[in-house]
This record gives structure tokens, sequence and C-alpha cells, in this order.
């Protein structure tokens, strides 16, 4: 739904025509019940500044400096689910319940997707944490229009045999490990951004934004070649699986993406798993 840029576009133009369709049917007035969209709050602010009304669109959050918290026409994102944008001119958010982000796009990076939303909307003003929006809405209720459900794929906790170490006595026992050769499996992950091997890994139903489970290991050497015998993204935007590996493995912190693993693993050799 929004893995790419040109079909978060299409999908917010198929939204808007919808929305202007049911408005020609229906009074748009705020106090009338029905749901107005981003557009037509952006189009005309002083129409409804002060008001209480309730608004379809696109909610996108994304932790960070500063933090984006924003309704909008829709997302563009990368085709890996990563570098999510809003589309059109956004609405500042405060308030949005925490609960209902757990049913909504979660790649890694941000959390969005298509919500209906009420609250007290305010324009004219300097909103956000550098005052850079316009307009701002006060949420007192918010629910997904669609509710992303995820599946879980995990290995389990079990000895893998005789000159193996498993993923879970690795994670255990990490310093009688330490600067030695082993053979372990897992699930291979990488996005571009992150390369780990993890417990499991959680994607939508469908096969769209994967994430690693757990605690993950950071990856280094990983062979090209097998990545073709696991789940691909689009345009090679990610790639996960089950995996056997044999190399070398640190811990004691500071590795991966901005150190922030505690432990890495110098792949050697490795082969996919079918799953």
């Amino acid at each position: 739904m929004f893995l790419r840029p040109w079909r978060a576009t299409s999908l917010v133009a198929l939204c808007l025509l919808l929305l202007l369709m049911l408005a020609t049917c229906t009074s748009t007035s705020p106090l009338a019940g029905s749901a107005l969209y981003v557009q037509q709050i952006t189009s005309s602010p002083q129409e409804f500044s002060g008001q209480e009304i309730t608004v379809d669109g696109a909610y996108l959050w994304r932790p960070g400096d500063p933090t984006i918290s924003v309704l909008a026409l829709g997302v563009s994102t990368l085709d890996n689910g990563l570098d999510a944008e809003p589309l059109g001119e956004a609405i500042w958010v405060e308030g949005f319940p925490a609960e209902v982000t757990e049913h909504l796009h979660r790649p890694g990076d941000a959390v969005y997707g298509f919500v209906r939303v009420r609250g007290r909307f305010d324009s004219g003003g300097s909103f956000g944490p550098n005052g850079q929006f316009q307009h701002q809405l006060t949420i007192t209720s918010a629910e997904p229009i669609e509710r992303i459900r995820r599946v879980e794929h995990r290995i389990e906790d079990q000895p893998l045999g005789e000159g193996k170490v498993s993923f879970f006595e690795l994670q255990r026992n990490p310093q009688q490990y330490h600067e030695q050769t082993i053979t372990t499996r897992g699930y291979y992950f990488w996005n571009s951004v992150i390369y780990v091997l993890a417990e499991g890994v959680s994607t939508e139903e469908g096969g769209a934004g994967p994430q690693p489970l757990g605690a993950p290991i950071w990856m280094e050497g990983f062979p090209p070649d097998q990545s073709a015998n696991l789940n691909v993204g689009p345009n090679n935007s990610f790639v996960w699986g089950l995996v056997e590996v044999t190399g070398r493995f640190q811990t004691g912190g500071g590795f991966g993406r901005d150190g922030a693993y505690e432990s890495v693993f110098f792949v050697e050799s490795a082969v996919a798993l079918p799953q």
C-alpha cells in the first residue's frame, strides 16, 4: 500500500476521488458528522479553525530530532518502506493514541497508515517542535482505516547438534564464544540499513515491511549469492530468511549501525535453509 512512492501517490489520488464523491453526495460541514479530508481543511483552514472535526488522512510518526507527527494526504516511501515522507501540506498532530499505532505500518524507522481522527483543529499558528507547521489537530479519538496484521517467523530454542551453537545459547552466554569460529542458525535480515542475524522476522500479511525480532546480532560479510535464495523485496529493497552461518563471533558492545549492537558475526560461509 505504501511500499513505493508511485503506489502511495496513486492511492492518495484514489482516496481523494472517493472522498470527493462522498462529499458531493453528503454535507461537508463538520457539524453534520461526515469525515473531511486533509486537502479540504488545508485549502480552507479558517473555515474549520477552532472547531472539533473528523478527518480521514495518512498519519505519519517518525521518531527523531525533531519528531514528526503529522496528518497528510498520503505517505511516500522507498521500496523497503523506509524513509517515509508526507505528501502535500501536512497538519501537525498532538496526542495521537499510542495503541492505534500498533495497527499501522511499522517498517522500522517510522509508523504510518490511513486513519480517521477527531479533534480540535487550529490554524494560523506556528505548530510543531520548530514551529514549521501552520495547522494543528489536537486528537480526542483515532481509529485505523486499515488494520495491518503481522506474521511472525521464529526459530525454536533447541540444540542444533554436535559442533553447532544455537542462536539462543549464543545470546545467553556470549562471552563463552567470544573470538571463536562457530556455526549457528537464525533469520538473516537486510534492508540496506541494517544487516543482522535474529531469532525471527515479522512481516505484514503478504510479506511487506519485514522487521527482525528479539535482540539481533550484527552481521558482516553475508554472501550475496545466498541472498537470492531468500525472500527478496521489490527492487532488492530487503532480504530475509532462515540461514545457517559459520564465522567468527565477537561480543562486548559497540558494533554495527550507531554502535547499537552487543555482538557481531563475521560470516565465512552461509547457506539458505528451507522455511
